[in-house]
């Protein structure tokens, strides 16, 4: 088996010399670039099994590069490194398809846990789309594997986490889907960053099912959520 490969893109030579050295020194193999063009450019060839971003970078910010990554992968995860920590920088970056967030200054050790946390999820995709499920979810009709809502003439073409985050709900109709469940399954571990996470999800699924008044999805609190249909 090959060494993990890590993709970081890092402006500042310092921490970006530190975080590359340490890594290898644990057996990792890193291709550091100082901004989020070559970055991109790397992306294809490379193949990281992770990405380690810097959220202010020249020529393409981290928060840029991530959504270009997830137009042609869902699935590899990205950790942001940063100096800004307000609310709405952390939403945000988890709902473009960041997978965690760890604020500057922090500990080679903690990106370390963070790293293998994420590297140690299991392969989500191909486990659900073993399971195919196709349904009605009140007006609408849902199937998770080619991740289509649709009512009627409308089309929505879901990301994979939200097909993934709406099926655990659908099996879980009019009963209480746990926030743990649902947060180890899809995001691999329970914690606040991957909370906030998830909240943003639901309010993306929220307003993508917002035609039918039949459909609600509410926030048991303490527990998780519920997905009711009439």
């Amino acid at each position: 088996m090959g060494k993990i490969k890590i993709l970081l893109a890092e402006d500042e030579p310092f921490l970006a010399r530190i975080v590359k050295e340490s890594l290898e020194s644990r057996d990792f193999e890193v291709k550091h670039v100082d901004n989020g063009t070559k970055a991109f450019s790397l992306f294809r060839d490379y193949q990281p099994d992770i990405c380690v971003f810097d959220i202010t970078m020249p020529e393409m910010d981290g928060f840029s590069l991530t959504k270009d990554i997830r137009k042609i992968n869902s699935e590899v995860p990205i950790i942001f490194l940063t100096a800004r920590s307000l609310t709405e920088d952390v939403v945000n970056g988890f709902e473009i398809g960041g997978n965690d967030y760890l604020k500057k200054p922090f500990s080679m050790e903690e990106l370390i846990v963070r790293i293998n946390s994420l590297l140690r999820m299991p392969n989500r995709k191909t486990q659900q789309n073993n399971e195919e499920l196709k349904c009605t979810v009140g007006e609408y009709y849902f199937n998770s594997v080619t991740q289509d809502l649709s009512k009627g003439n409308q089309l929505i073409k879901l990301s994979f986490r939200e097909s993934s985050l709406l099926k655990l709900l659908v099996e879980s109709r009019n009963e209480v889907l746990s926030r743990k469940t649902a947060l180890e399954l899809l995001w691999g571990a329970d914690n606040f960053f991957n909370a906030r996470s998830m909240d943003v999800f639901i309010t993306k699924l929220r307003k993508h099912l917002k035609d039918d008044p039949g459909i609600q999805i509410v926030n048991i609190r303490g527990l998780g959520y519920k997905l009711i249909t009439q």
